[in-house]
């Protein structure tokens, strides 16, 4: 099974252009990359550029400028281009008659939705229903179901775990991160495990709710190279589920490939 990165983003005006990615890739056996687009970034062309110039290798997933009547409209049009996903917020909402009008345009085009949010955005309610209203759209939780930090306090632990209940739904997804978005680097940085221990248990507790078929790793590059790097976002986490009862090898192929290639095909 290829390994796949469903997390990254790739510019050349802000954080690194697409040779940065593909340098890591293939330095760490990476064969997959999913482009997702960043927040406020409306012009995909460089992504569509990216996978018509090397392809086979990644997947674009765009953004819309969703306060726009005619953002609908400007989705299908990235569709017939060859887009893979739509980027979200779970706040995000329609302008007009339908404050849905972008989500069910996505699940009309067989895109699924990568989907960017704090914990309390993803445990409210009203993204339930959301999700409960459209079960045919695929939704996939980034950042394992925060915002790149770790849980401070007992509160912010039981929204946590309010993401992980929406495993419920058959159509949702969850991507797994490196462990530095939500472990505590050790000071003075050790070797070779740089974070303070125990691990906070959040990989089985998303193991036990989503399984491996609706789990994915990303690595969230390039910011992640402020964390613990590229090499050990992958490395890490993979050790880690590895070791948990239970995990077999084509759980962890599934997680590190199979399942982002199920739900955002390659393109190119």
């Amino acid at each position: 099974m290829p390994v796949v990165d469903s997390h990254c983003h790739a510019s050349p005006v802000w954080y690194e252009p697409v040779e940065s990615l593909l340098s890591e890739m293939e330095r760490n056996g990476v064969d997959h990359a999913i482009l997702i687009q960043m927040q406020g970034q409306f012009d995909n062309d460089y992504q569509f550029e990216c996978v018509r110039r090397y392809p086979g290798r990644f997947a674009s997933v765009v953004v819309v400028d969703v306060a726009r009547p005619d953002a609908p409209e400007t989705l299908a049009r990235l569709a017939e281009r060859g887009a893979s996903g739509l980027r979200l917020k779970p706040t995000d909402r329609s302008p007009g008659a339908d404050p849905l009008a972008i989500w069910r345009a996505a699940q009309r085009l067989g895109l699924a939705v990568s989907c960017l949010g704090s914990s309390a955005d993803f445990a409210a309610d009203e993204f339930a229903r959301l999700v409960e209203a459209l079960p045919d759209l695929r939704v996939v939780i980034e950042h394992l179901g925060s915002s790149n930090r770790p849980d401070a306090d007992d509160a912010q632990r039981a929204l946590r775990r309010r993401v992980f209940g929406l495993a419920r739904y058959p159509n949702v997804f969850i991507k797994v991160p490196g462990l530095g978005e939500f472990c505590e680097r050790a000071m003075p940085v050790r070797q070779p495990f740089p974070f303070q221990e125990p691990v906070p248990p959040l990989l089985a507790e998303a193991y036990a709710a989503f399984g491996p078929r609706r789990m994915m790793w990303g690595s969230d590059f390039p910011p992640v190279s402020s964390r613990e790097g590229y090499r050990n976002a992958l490395r890490l986490p993979r050790e880690h589920l590895a070791g948990l009862p239970g995990v077999a090898a084509d759980d962890l192929d599934q997680i590190f490939g199979g399942t982002a290639l199920s739900v955002f095909p390659l393109r190119g």
